[in-house]
Protein backbone atom coordinates (compact mmCIF):
# COMPACT_ATOMS: atom_id res chain seq x y z
CA UNK A 1 0.00 0.00 0.00
CA UNK A 2 3.00 2.33 0.29
CA UNK A 3 4.02 2.02 -3.35
CA UNK A 4 3.71 5.21 -5.38
CA UNK A 5 2.99 3.42 -8.64
CA UNK A 6 -0.73 3.95 -9.19
CA UNK A 7 -1.16 2.61 -12.73
CA UNK A 8 -1.90 0.65 -14.88
CA UNK A 9 -5.20 -0.29 -13.33
CA UNK A 10 -6.06 -3.92 -12.91
CA UNK A 11 -9.55 -4.78 -11.72
CA UNK A 12 -10.40 -8.07 -9.98
CA UNK A 13 -12.73 -10.29 -12.01
CA UNK A 14 -15.17 -12.44 -10.13
CA UNK A 15 -16.78 -15.64 -11.36
CA UNK A 16 -18.82 -18.42 -9.81
CA UNK A 17 -16.68 -20.76 -7.78
CA UNK A 18 -13.58 -18.50 -7.78
CA UNK A 19 -11.18 -19.19 -4.94
CA UNK A 20 -10.43 -15.82 -3.32
CA UNK A 21 -7.01 -15.36 -1.78
CA UNK A 22 -5.23 -12.54 0.05
CA UNK A 23 -3.91 -11.32 -3.31
CA UNK A 24 -7.46 -10.89 -4.66
CA UNK A 25 -8.64 -8.79 -1.74
CA UNK A 26 -5.49 -6.64 -1.82
CA UNK A 27 -5.99 -6.13 -5.55
CA UNK A 28 -9.56 -4.97 -4.89
CA UNK A 29 -8.39 -2.35 -2.39
CA UNK A 30 -5.50 -1.19 -4.58
CA UNK A 31 -7.73 -0.68 -7.62
CA UNK A 32 -10.10 1.63 -5.74
CA UNK A 33 -7.38 3.51 -3.84
CA UNK A 34 -5.08 4.07 -6.82
CA UNK A 35 -7.84 5.49 -9.02
CA UNK A 36 -8.92 7.92 -6.31
CA UNK A 37 -5.35 8.99 -5.62
CA UNK A 38 -4.57 9.54 -9.27
CA UNK A 39 -7.59 11.82 -9.63
CA UNK A 40 -6.69 13.61 -6.38
CA UNK A 41 -3.23 14.36 -7.73
CA UNK A 42 -4.26 15.46 -11.22
CA UNK A 43 -7.49 17.31 -10.44
CA UNK A 44 -6.80 18.90 -7.07
CA UNK A 45 -3.02 19.03 -6.75
CA UNK A 46 -1.04 18.74 -3.55
CA UNK A 47 -1.03 20.69 -0.32
CA UNK A 48 -3.03 21.60 2.75
CA UNK A 49 -6.79 21.42 2.31
CA UNK A 50 -7.86 22.44 5.81
CA UNK A 51 -6.34 23.04 9.21
CA UNK A 52 -2.84 21.80 10.17
CA UNK A 53 -1.93 25.16 11.72
CA UNK A 54 1.44 25.14 13.47
CA UNK A 55 1.44 27.15 16.69
CA UNK A 56 4.36 27.77 19.08
CA UNK A 57 3.51 26.61 22.60
CA UNK A 58 6.69 27.69 24.34
CA UNK A 59 10.33 28.35 23.42
CA UNK A 60 10.95 24.75 22.36
CA UNK A 61 7.51 23.27 21.71
CA UNK A 62 5.00 23.46 18.89
CA UNK A 63 1.44 22.28 18.41
CA UNK A 64 0.09 20.99 15.09
CA UNK A 65 -3.66 21.34 14.80
CA UNK A 66 -5.93 18.74 13.21
CA UNK A 67 -6.41 18.99 9.47
CA UNK A 68 -6.38 17.41 6.03
CA UNK A 69 -3.85 17.49 3.20
CA UNK A 70 -3.16 15.64 -0.05
CA UNK A 71 0.40 14.54 -0.75
CA UNK A 72 2.29 14.57 -4.04
CA UNK A 73 0.86 11.26 -5.26
CA UNK A 74 -2.70 12.01 -4.21
CA UNK A 75 -2.89 10.24 -0.86
CA UNK A 76 -4.99 11.82 1.84
CA UNK A 77 -3.15 12.86 5.01
CA UNK A 78 -5.35 13.33 8.05
CA UNK A 79 -4.23 14.62 11.45
CA UNK A 80 -7.28 13.58 13.53
CA UNK A 81 -6.36 15.40 16.74
CA UNK A 82 -3.96 18.19 17.79
CA UNK A 83 -0.47 16.99 18.61
CA UNK A 84 2.08 18.83 20.77
CA UNK A 85 5.77 18.01 20.41
CA UNK A 86 9.14 19.41 21.39
CA UNK A 87 11.24 20.18 18.34
CA UNK A 88 14.03 18.01 19.64
CA UNK A 89 11.66 15.01 19.66
CA UNK A 90 10.72 15.35 15.98
CA UNK A 91 12.53 13.20 13.43
CA UNK A 92 15.30 15.05 11.60
CA UNK A 93 16.02 17.70 14.24
CA UNK A 94 19.74 17.86 15.09
CA UNK A 95 21.54 19.64 17.90
CA UNK A 96 24.66 20.65 16.02
CA UNK A 97 23.56 24.19 15.10
CA UNK A 98 20.77 26.26 16.59
CA UNK A 99 21.19 29.48 14.59
CA UNK A 100 19.04 28.37 11.70
CA UNK A 101 15.63 28.01 10.08
CA UNK A 102 14.05 24.58 10.18
CA UNK A 103 11.08 23.31 8.20
CA UNK A 104 8.31 21.17 9.68
CA UNK A 105 6.98 18.72 7.09
CA UNK A 106 4.21 16.14 7.00
CA UNK A 107 4.10 12.89 5.03
CA UNK A 108 1.60 10.11 4.48
CA UNK A 109 2.27 7.03 6.60
CA UNK A 110 0.66 3.67 7.36
CA UNK A 111 0.76 1.68 10.57
CA UNK A 112 -0.39 -1.83 11.44
CA UNK A 113 -3.15 -2.03 14.02
CA UNK A 114 -5.00 -4.68 16.01
CA UNK A 115 -2.64 -7.69 16.04
CA UNK A 116 -4.41 -11.07 15.95
CA UNK A 117 -3.33 -14.71 15.93
CA UNK A 118 -2.72 -16.02 12.41
CA UNK A 119 -4.35 -19.42 12.15
CA UNK A 120 -3.01 -20.16 8.69
CA UNK A 121 0.58 -19.42 9.56
CA UNK A 122 0.41 -21.60 12.68
CA UNK A 123 -0.28 -24.61 10.49
CA UNK A 124 3.16 -24.36 8.89
CA UNK A 125 5.08 -22.92 11.84
CA UNK A 126 5.40 -24.30 15.34
CA UNK A 127 5.61 -20.93 17.11
CA UNK A 128 2.68 -18.59 17.54
CA UNK A 129 2.37 -16.01 14.73
CA UNK A 130 0.50 -12.68 14.87
CA UNK A 131 -0.64 -10.45 12.04
CA UNK A 132 -2.16 -6.96 12.04
CA UNK A 133 -5.88 -7.07 11.41
CA UNK A 134 -6.07 -3.42 10.26
CA UNK A 135 -3.91 -0.85 8.45
CA UNK A 136 -4.17 2.65 9.93
CA UNK A 137 -3.67 5.40 7.38
CA UNK A 138 -1.71 7.98 9.35
CA UNK A 139 0.94 10.69 9.04
CA UNK A 140 4.54 11.35 9.94
CA UNK A 141 6.03 14.67 11.04
CA UNK A 142 9.66 15.46 10.33
CA UNK A 143 12.12 18.34 10.44
CA UNK A 144 14.11 19.35 7.37
CA UNK A 145 16.99 21.75 7.98
CA UNK A 146 17.50 22.88 4.40
CA UNK A 147 14.90 24.79 2.44
CA UNK A 148 13.65 23.00 -0.66
CA UNK A 149 14.75 24.43 -3.98
CA UNK A 150 12.05 26.69 -5.47
CA UNK A 151 12.11 24.69 -8.70
CA UNK A 152 11.15 21.54 -6.80
CA UNK A 153 7.54 22.80 -6.75
CA UNK A 154 5.57 21.96 -9.86
CA UNK A 155 3.78 25.29 -10.24
CA UNK A 156 7.05 27.17 -9.90
CA UNK A 157 8.58 25.04 -12.66
CA UNK A 158 5.61 25.77 -14.91
CA UNK A 159 5.41 29.52 -14.34
CA UNK A 160 8.80 30.83 -13.24
CA UNK A 161 12.43 30.77 -14.24
CA UNK A 162 14.49 30.58 -11.04
CA UNK A 163 18.24 31.18 -10.76
CA UNK A 164 20.28 30.76 -7.59
CA UNK A 165 22.65 33.67 -7.06
CA UNK A 166 24.22 32.57 -3.76
CA UNK A 167 23.61 29.92 -1.10
CA UNK A 168 25.22 28.76 2.13
CA UNK A 169 23.96 27.34 5.42
CA UNK A 170 22.45 30.65 6.56
CA UNK A 171 21.73 32.67 3.42
CA UNK A 172 20.09 31.93 0.08
CA UNK A 173 19.63 34.50 -2.68
CA UNK A 174 17.53 33.58 -5.68
CA UNK A 175 16.16 35.57 -8.57
CA UNK A 176 12.82 34.77 -10.18
CA UNK A 177 11.31 35.79 -13.51
CA UNK A 178 8.26 34.71 -15.50
CA UNK A 179 9.02 31.67 -17.63
CA UNK A 180 7.29 33.25 -20.64
CA UNK A 181 6.61 36.85 -21.68
CA UNK A 182 4.78 38.46 -24.56
CA UNK A 183 6.49 40.81 -26.98
CA UNK A 184 6.96 44.29 -25.53
CA UNK A 185 5.62 43.22 -22.14
CA UNK A 186 7.03 44.59 -18.89
CA UNK A 187 8.35 41.62 -16.89
CA UNK A 188 8.72 41.68 -13.12
CA UNK A 189 12.01 40.37 -11.73
CA UNK A 190 12.03 39.39 -8.04
CA UNK A 191 15.22 39.12 -6.03
CA UNK A 192 14.48 36.94 -2.98
CA UNK A 193 16.86 37.06 -0.01
CA UNK A 194 16.37 34.36 2.66
CA UNK A 195 18.41 34.24 5.87
CA UNK A 196 18.40 33.13 9.48
CA UNK A 197 17.46 35.59 12.20
CA UNK A 198 20.95 35.84 13.64
CA UNK A 199 22.70 36.33 10.32
CA UNK A 200 24.12 39.89 10.16
CA UNK A 201 22.62 42.49 7.88
CA UNK A 202 22.87 41.76 4.17
CA UNK A 203 23.61 44.17 1.32
CA UNK A 204 23.71 43.07 -2.29
CA UNK A 205 24.55 45.25 -5.30
CA UNK A 206 24.96 44.13 -8.88
CA UNK A 207 24.79 45.13 -12.52
CA UNK A 208 22.95 42.71 -14.75
CA UNK A 209 23.57 42.07 -18.42
CA UNK A 210 20.52 41.95 -20.68
CA UNK A 211 20.17 40.63 -24.21
CA UNK A 212 16.77 41.58 -25.60
CA UNK A 213 15.49 42.98 -22.31
CA UNK A 214 15.45 46.75 -21.79
CA UNK A 215 16.16 47.93 -18.22
CA UNK A 216 13.38 50.08 -16.75
CA UNK A 217 14.82 50.87 -13.32
CA UNK A 218 15.79 54.40 -12.30
CA UNK A 219 19.43 53.28 -12.20
CA UNK A 220 19.34 51.43 -15.50
CA UNK A 221 20.81 47.96 -15.09
CA UNK A 222 22.06 48.59 -11.56
CA UNK A 223 20.19 46.94 -8.68
CA UNK A 224 20.83 47.54 -4.99
CA UNK A 225 19.40 45.78 -1.93
CA UNK A 226 20.11 46.73 1.68
CA UNK A 227 18.42 45.04 4.61
CA UNK A 228 16.63 47.46 6.92
CA UNK A 229 18.47 48.02 10.17
CA UNK A 230 15.54 47.21 12.45
CA UNK A 231 14.17 44.33 10.37
CA UNK A 232 13.24 41.14 12.20
CA UNK A 233 12.49 39.16 9.09
CA UNK A 234 13.98 36.10 7.46
CA UNK A 235 12.86 36.81 3.89
CA UNK A 236 13.08 39.94 1.77
CA UNK A 237 11.88 40.58 -1.79
CA UNK A 238 13.22 43.31 -4.08
CA UNK A 239 11.31 43.89 -7.33
CA UNK A 240 12.58 45.57 -10.49
CA UNK A 241 11.27 45.58 -14.06
CA UNK A 242 12.58 44.96 -17.56
CA UNK A 243 10.84 45.27 -20.92
CA UNK A 244 10.74 42.27 -23.25
CA UNK A 245 11.79 42.45 -26.92
CA UNK A 246 9.22 43.40 -29.55
CA UNK A 247 9.94 40.22 -31.51
CA UNK A 248 8.35 36.84 -30.73
CA UNK A 249 9.91 33.41 -31.08
CA UNK A 250 13.19 34.45 -29.49
CA UNK A 251 14.78 33.92 -26.11
CA UNK A 252 15.68 37.02 -24.08
CA UNK A 253 18.59 36.67 -21.66
CA UNK A 254 19.30 38.24 -18.30
CA UNK A 255 22.54 37.45 -16.47
CA UNK A 256 24.25 38.51 -13.24
CA UNK A 257 28.02 38.25 -13.79
CA UNK A 258 29.82 37.33 -10.57
CA UNK A 259 32.44 40.02 -11.16
CA UNK A 260 29.73 42.70 -11.25
CA UNK A 261 28.03 41.57 -8.02
CA UNK A 262 28.97 42.56 -4.49
CA UNK A 263 27.50 40.68 -1.51
CA UNK A 264 28.15 41.94 2.01
CA UNK A 265 27.07 40.00 5.09
CA UNK A 266 27.73 42.09 8.16
CA UNK A 267 31.15 43.63 7.56
CA UNK A 268 32.41 40.78 5.39
CA UNK A 269 32.44 40.84 1.61
CA UNK A 270 31.42 37.42 0.31
CA UNK A 271 32.71 36.25 -3.08
CA UNK A 272 30.11 35.00 -5.57
CA UNK A 273 31.28 32.16 -7.75
CA UNK A 274 28.28 31.42 -9.98
CA UNK A 275 26.89 33.52 -12.80
CA UNK A 276 23.13 33.46 -12.31
CA UNK A 277 21.28 33.64 -15.62
CA UNK A 278 17.77 33.48 -17.07
CA UNK A 279 16.64 32.55 -20.56
CA UNK A 280 13.03 33.66 -21.11
CA UNK A 281 10.93 32.70 -24.14
CA UNK A 282 9.10 35.54 -25.87
CA UNK A 283 5.86 33.96 -27.07
CA UNK A 284 3.10 35.11 -29.39
CA UNK A 285 0.13 33.49 -27.66
CA UNK A 286 -1.06 34.71 -24.24
CA UNK A 287 1.26 33.53 -21.47
CA UNK A 288 -1.59 31.77 -19.63
CA UNK A 289 -2.34 29.69 -22.73
CA UNK A 290 1.29 28.67 -23.04
CA UNK A 291 1.46 27.60 -19.39
CA UNK A 292 -1.74 25.56 -19.77
CA UNK A 293 -0.25 23.93 -22.85
CA UNK A 294 2.80 22.86 -20.83
CA UNK A 295 0.49 21.62 -18.08
CA UNK A 296 -1.54 19.43 -20.41
CA UNK A 297 1.48 18.13 -22.30
CA UNK A 298 3.18 16.74 -19.20
CA UNK A 299 3.78 13.04 -19.27
CA UNK A 300 1.87 10.94 -16.76
CA UNK A 301 5.11 10.07 -15.05
CA UNK A 302 6.01 13.73 -14.64
CA UNK A 303 2.55 14.55 -13.34
CA UNK A 304 2.35 11.78 -10.74
CA UNK A 305 5.75 10.35 -9.91
CA UNK A 306 8.04 13.30 -10.48
CA UNK A 307 7.50 14.58 -6.92
CA UNK A 308 6.38 11.33 -5.26
CA UNK A 309 8.85 11.59 -2.40
CA UNK A 310 8.28 15.30 -1.71
CA UNK A 311 6.92 16.34 1.67
CA UNK A 312 4.35 19.04 2.38
CA UNK A 313 5.95 21.86 4.35
CA UNK A 314 3.64 23.06 7.13
CA UNK A 315 5.86 25.73 8.68
CA UNK A 316 9.16 27.53 8.59
CA UNK A 317 10.42 27.83 12.18
CA UNK A 318 13.06 30.48 12.87
CA UNK A 319 15.35 29.62 15.78
CA UNK A 320 17.56 31.82 17.92
CA UNK A 321 20.62 30.44 19.62
CA UNK A 322 20.54 31.12 23.36
CA UNK A 323 23.87 30.04 24.82
CA UNK A 324 24.04 26.25 24.63
CA UNK A 325 20.41 25.87 23.62
CA UNK A 326 17.79 27.49 21.38
CA UNK A 327 14.39 29.16 21.39
CA UNK A 328 11.61 29.43 18.81
CA UNK A 329 11.43 33.05 17.66
CA UNK A 330 8.96 32.90 14.77
CA UNK A 331 6.70 30.45 12.93
CA UNK A 332 5.64 31.10 9.31
CA UNK A 333 2.81 28.82 8.23
CA UNK A 334 2.96 27.00 4.85
CA UNK A 335 5.90 29.11 3.64
CA UNK A 336 5.84 27.78 0.07
CA UNK A 337 2.11 28.24 -0.52
CA UNK A 338 1.22 24.55 -0.65
CA UNK A 339 -2.54 24.96 -0.42
CA UNK A 340 -5.46 23.34 -2.22
CA UNK A 341 -8.40 25.70 -2.73
CA UNK A 342 -11.96 24.47 -3.05
CA UNK A 343 -13.09 24.81 -6.67
CA UNK A 344 -16.67 25.70 -5.74
CA UNK A 345 -15.48 28.40 -3.37
CA UNK A 346 -13.19 29.89 -6.01
CA UNK A 347 -16.07 29.97 -8.46
CA UNK A 348 -18.30 31.73 -5.95
CA UNK A 349 -15.57 34.22 -5.14
CA UNK A 350 -15.28 34.96 -8.84
CA UNK A 351 -19.03 35.53 -9.10
CA UNK A 352 -19.05 37.69 -5.98
CA UNK A 353 -16.26 39.86 -7.28
CA UNK A 354 -18.44 40.71 -10.26
CA UNK A 355 -21.63 41.28 -8.30
CA UNK A 356 -20.59 42.68 -4.91
CA UNK A 357 -17.81 44.61 -3.27
CA UNK A 358 -15.74 41.47 -2.60
CA UNK A 359 -12.22 41.84 -4.01
CA UNK A 360 -13.09 45.36 -5.14
CA UNK A 361 -11.74 48.66 -4.00
CA UNK A 362 -13.27 52.10 -3.93
CA UNK A 363 -11.59 55.27 -5.06
CA UNK A 364 -12.12 58.97 -4.77
CA UNK A 365 -10.20 61.60 -6.69
CA UNK A 366 -9.73 65.32 -6.60
CA UNK A 367 -7.59 67.74 -8.56
CA UNK A 368 -6.03 71.01 -7.48
CA UNK A 369 -4.00 73.75 -9.15
CA UNK A 370 -0.24 74.11 -8.87
CA UNK A 371 1.98 76.96 -9.99
CA UNK A 372 2.39 76.96 -13.75
CA UNK A 373 6.09 75.99 -13.53
CA UNK A 374 5.59 73.17 -10.99
CA UNK A 375 5.67 69.47 -11.86
CA UNK A 376 2.45 67.43 -11.80
CA UNK A 377 1.99 65.66 -8.45
CA UNK A 378 0.02 62.57 -7.52
CA UNK A 379 -0.64 61.65 -3.89
CA UNK A 380 -2.30 58.28 -3.16
CA UNK A 381 -3.61 57.26 0.27
CA UNK A 382 -4.93 53.77 1.01
CA UNK A 383 -7.50 53.17 3.75
CA UNK A 384 -7.43 49.43 4.58
CA UNK A 385 -10.39 49.70 6.94
CA UNK A 386 -12.70 50.49 4.02
CA UNK A 387 -10.58 49.20 1.13
CA UNK A 388 -10.48 52.63 -0.46
CA UNK A 389 -7.94 54.80 -2.25
CA UNK A 390 -7.81 58.60 -2.26
CA UNK A 391 -6.13 60.09 -5.32
CA UNK A 392 -5.10 63.75 -5.22
CA UNK A 393 -3.76 65.11 -8.50
CA UNK A 394 -1.95 68.41 -8.70
CA UNK A 395 -2.06 69.94 -12.19
CA UNK A 396 0.11 72.96 -13.09
CA UNK A 397 -1.87 75.96 -14.24
CA UNK A 398 -1.32 77.03 -17.86
CA UNK A 399 1.56 79.42 -18.24
CA UNK A 400 0.12 82.93 -17.91
CA UNK A 401 0.39 85.18 -20.93
CA UNK A 402 0.99 88.16 -18.65
CA UNK A 403 2.43 88.68 -15.23
CA UNK A 404 -0.17 91.23 -14.14
CA UNK A 405 -3.55 92.44 -15.33
CA UNK A 406 -5.50 95.51 -14.22
CA UNK A 407 -8.88 96.86 -15.30
CA UNK A 408 -11.17 99.80 -14.67
CA UNK A 409 -13.83 102.05 -16.16
CA UNK A 410 -14.02 105.66 -17.11
CA UNK A 411 -17.39 107.39 -17.52
CA UNK A 412 -18.09 110.57 -19.47
CA UNK A 413 -21.47 112.37 -19.54
CA UNK A 414 -22.50 113.18 -23.09
CA UNK A 415 -23.80 116.58 -21.96
CA UNK A 416 -20.36 117.49 -20.63
CA UNK A 417 -18.66 117.03 -23.97
CA UNK A 418 -17.26 120.34 -25.09
CA UNK A 419 -16.93 121.64 -21.54
CA UNK A 420 -13.84 121.86 -19.40
CA UNK A 421 -12.98 119.74 -16.43
CA UNK A 422 -11.52 116.30 -16.85
CA UNK A 423 -11.33 116.62 -20.68
CA UNK A 424 -9.85 119.07 -23.07
CA UNK A 425 -10.13 119.78 -26.75
CA UNK A 426 -7.56 118.64 -29.25
CA UNK A 427 -8.30 120.75 -32.32
CA UNK A 428 -11.86 119.69 -33.00
CA UNK A 429 -14.91 120.03 -30.92
CA UNK A 430 -15.56 116.27 -31.07
CA UNK A 431 -12.07 115.01 -30.04
CA UNK A 432 -11.46 114.40 -26.33
CA UNK A 433 -8.43 113.12 -24.42
CA UNK A 434 -8.49 112.18 -20.74
CA UNK A 435 -6.10 113.22 -18.05
CA UNK A 436 -3.25 110.80 -17.22
CA UNK A 437 -4.55 107.81 -15.26
CA UNK A 438 -2.52 105.26 -13.30
CA UNK A 439 -3.09 101.63 -14.26
CA UNK A 440 -1.51 100.31 -11.05
CA UNK A 441 1.03 97.97 -12.72
CA UNK A 442 4.00 100.22 -12.14
CA UNK A 443 6.64 101.29 -14.59
CA UNK A 444 7.41 99.30 -17.71
CA UNK A 445 5.78 98.34 -20.93
CA UNK A 446 2.08 97.60 -20.73
CA UNK A 447 -0.64 97.14 -23.29
CA UNK A 448 -3.93 98.95 -22.75
CA UNK A 449 -7.08 97.74 -24.47
CA UNK A 450 -10.25 99.83 -24.37
CA UNK A 451 -13.88 99.19 -25.28
CA UNK A 452 -17.28 100.73 -24.88
CA UNK A 453 -19.38 99.19 -22.12
CA UNK A 454 -23.12 98.97 -22.57
CA UNK A 455 -25.35 99.62 -19.61
CA UNK A 456 -27.40 96.68 -18.24
CA UNK A 457 -30.55 98.79 -18.43
CA UNK A 458 -30.09 99.78 -22.07
CA UNK A 459 -32.82 98.91 -24.56
CA UNK A 460 -30.50 96.57 -26.52
CA UNK A 461 -29.53 94.68 -23.37
CA UNK A 462 -33.16 94.30 -22.37
CA UNK A 463 -34.13 93.01 -25.82
CA UNK A 464 -31.34 90.42 -25.95
CA UNK A 465 -31.66 89.34 -22.32
CA UNK A 466 -27.87 88.98 -22.16
CA UNK A 467 -27.13 91.80 -19.75
CA UNK A 468 -24.22 94.24 -19.99
CA UNK A 469 -21.89 93.92 -22.99
CA UNK A 470 -18.48 95.43 -23.88
CA UNK A 471 -17.69 96.28 -27.51
CA UNK A 472 -14.08 96.35 -28.72
CA UNK A 473 -13.01 97.71 -32.09
CA UNK A 474 -15.58 99.02 -34.55
CA UNK A 475 -18.95 98.56 -32.88
CA UNK A 476 -20.83 99.71 -35.98
CA UNK A 477 -20.21 96.30 -37.63
CA UNK A 478 -23.08 95.03 -35.45
CA UNK A 479 -25.49 97.68 -36.72
CA UNK A 480 -28.68 96.21 -38.17
CA UNK A 481 -28.26 92.89 -36.29
CA UNK A 482 -29.72 91.54 -33.07
CA UNK A 483 -26.43 92.61 -31.44
CA UNK A 484 -26.76 96.27 -32.46
CA UNK A 485 -25.30 98.31 -29.58
CA UNK A 486 -27.12 101.08 -27.74
CA UNK A 487 -23.99 103.18 -27.35
CA UNK A 488 -22.66 106.37 -28.95
CA UNK A 489 -20.67 106.00 -32.17
CA UNK A 490 -17.21 106.68 -30.71
CA UNK A 491 -13.68 105.87 -31.85
CA UNK A 492 -11.20 105.11 -29.05
CA UNK A 493 -7.42 105.24 -28.70
CA UNK A 494 -4.78 105.14 -25.95
CA UNK A 495 -1.44 106.72 -25.05
CA UNK A 496 0.85 104.78 -22.63
CA UNK A 497 3.65 106.37 -20.58
CA UNK A 498 5.93 103.39 -19.60
CA UNK A 499 8.23 105.49 -17.41
CA UNK A 500 5.33 106.90 -15.41
CA UNK A 501 3.01 103.91 -15.19
CA UNK A 502 0.15 106.02 -16.59
CA UNK A 503 -1.96 106.26 -19.74
CA UNK A 504 -4.57 108.42 -21.47
CA UNK A 505 -7.74 107.48 -23.33
CA UNK A 506 -8.77 109.44 -26.40
CA UNK A 507 -12.30 109.58 -27.85
CA UNK A 508 -13.77 110.93 -31.06
CA UNK A 509 -17.49 111.20 -31.72
CA UNK A 510 -18.41 109.98 -35.19
CA UNK A 511 -21.39 112.08 -36.24
CA UNK A 512 -24.75 112.22 -34.51
CA UNK A 513 -25.63 109.42 -32.08
CA UNK A 514 -28.97 107.60 -31.81
CA UNK A 515 -28.07 106.09 -28.46
CA UNK A 516 -30.43 106.47 -25.51
CA UNK A 517 -27.45 106.42 -23.14
CA UNK A 518 -26.54 109.68 -21.41
CA UNK A 519 -23.11 108.45 -20.30
CA UNK A 520 -20.22 106.99 -22.29
CA UNK A 521 -18.65 104.17 -20.23
CA UNK A 522 -15.19 103.06 -21.32
CA UNK A 523 -13.82 99.74 -20.00
CA UNK A 524 -10.02 99.55 -20.05
CA UNK A 525 -7.65 96.60 -19.51
CA UNK A 526 -3.93 96.96 -18.83
CA UNK A 527 -1.57 93.96 -19.38
CA UNK A 528 2.07 93.71 -18.32
CA UNK A 529 3.84 91.05 -20.35
CA UNK A 530 6.24 88.37 -19.05
CA UNK A 531 9.09 89.58 -21.21
CA UNK A 532 8.60 93.25 -20.38
CA UNK A 533 7.88 94.07 -24.03
CA UNK A 534 4.47 95.26 -25.14
CA UNK A 535 2.88 92.31 -26.97
CA UNK A 536 0.86 92.59 -30.13
CA UNK A 537 -2.90 92.67 -29.81
CA UNK A 538 -3.65 89.20 -31.16
CA UNK A 539 -5.59 86.08 -30.24
CA UNK A 540 -3.35 85.49 -27.20
CA UNK A 541 -4.28 88.88 -25.82
CA UNK A 542 -7.94 88.22 -26.51
CA UNK A 543 -7.63 84.97 -24.57
CA UNK A 544 -6.06 86.85 -21.65
CA UNK A 545 -8.93 89.35 -21.69
CA UNK A 546 -11.44 86.54 -21.59
CA UNK A 547 -9.65 84.84 -18.71
CA UNK A 548 -9.42 88.09 -16.76
CA UNK A 549 -13.06 88.90 -17.40
CA UNK A 550 -14.11 85.48 -16.15
CA UNK A 551 -12.07 86.02 -12.99
CA UNK A 552 -13.60 89.48 -12.45
CA UNK A 553 -17.09 88.07 -12.71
Amino acid sequence: MKKSRLYPFERNRYFYGKLLTVRDFESEQKYVNDKRRLLNRLLYGSGVVSGMQVVPVDDKTISVEMGVAIDYIGREIVIPAPVTLKLSMIEGFTNNEYKKNVYLCVNYDEKGKEPVHSVGNSAVRSDEVSEYNRVLESYRLSIVEEAPAPSSFEFVRLMENVATVYQDDNVRITQRMPKYVNAGEVAEVRLVVEKTLQTPRIAFDFEYEAKGFIPLGPEGNKVSFTEAGDANETEFVLVYNVKAPEETGVAALLRIPSQKAKLTIGDEIIPIDANASHSIDVVKEPVAERILKDWHERSLEQAVEGSADQSICLAKISLLQMGPTYMIEKVDRVPFGEYIENGSLLQRLGQSSRGTALHKFFASAEAHDLEYDAKPALDVTYHPDRNAFDFKLGIPRPQPLYDEIATGTMEVALESIGKTGGFFFSRGKKNFISDEMGHGLGEGQVTVVVGLEENESSLAAERSGSGKRVYYGQSDVFKGTEFEPDIPNVSLGTIVYPEKGTFRIGMKLQGETESTASVIAVRWWAFKSLSGAAPAIDSRLAEAIAQAAAGRE
